[in-house]
């Protein structure tokens, strides 16, 4: 995330920066920043997991065109767990407090959010193999529901590492 925080920090237009010396507003201007650095970060996360929505969306049609039916409700609720996540993710409200919020992140909930930063990744990464795995798995009706219901599991936990990371930035988590 430090890569976002500095790209959206070296972007900062000249009034900004004037009125980054004016005491207390230096604060309030980083803040904004790590708010633009967050809103950029979900939107790289998004559009990585559309991806992978749409990979299970045409995995869906393989097995509906392999005559294998019983299998495609298993890889719709993964497909719709992908969904709710890009939509949480991409939709939520900008992150961190305001500078008169009443919700105030400090440096430990902060490195909390980062760590769920590196796990939207790291799941990606995750998701992305077992996509592999269901669609090797398409010859291999054995290996198949396994494969998926990983997929799904995987899936879900996006979903609900989302929910965490969001109860650590509204404070609703305490």
């Amino acid at each position: 995330m430090s890569d976002f925080f500095e790209k959206v920090s070296s972007q900062i237009d000249p009034f900004k920066k004037l009125l980054s010396y004016i005491p207390g507003f230096n604060g309030y201007v980083e803040r904004q920043n790590r708010r633009d650095a967050d809103k950029e970060l979900r939107d790289v996360v998004a559009r990585r997991f559309e991806e992978y929505w749409s990979r299970a969306s045409n995995l869906q049609v393989d097995l509906v065109n392999s005559g294998m039916l019983q299998y495609v409700d298993d890889m719709e609720k993964a497909a719709l767990a992908m969904r709710t996540f890009i939509d949480k993710i991409s939709k939520a409200a900008r992150g961190y407090s305001g500078m008169f919020d009443a919700v105030k992140i400090n440096e430990k909930e902060l490195e909390a959010i980062y760590q769920f930063d590196v796990a939207f990744f790291t799941l990606g990464e995750q998701i992305s193999s077992a996509l592999d795995n269901v669609e090797a798995s398409l010859n291999d009706e054995s290996a198949l529901p396994a494969a998926i219901r990983n997929l799904n599991s995987l899936s879900r936990l996006a979903v609900e590492t989302f929910d965490r990371r969001s109860e650590v930035v509204t404070g609703s988590g305490k």
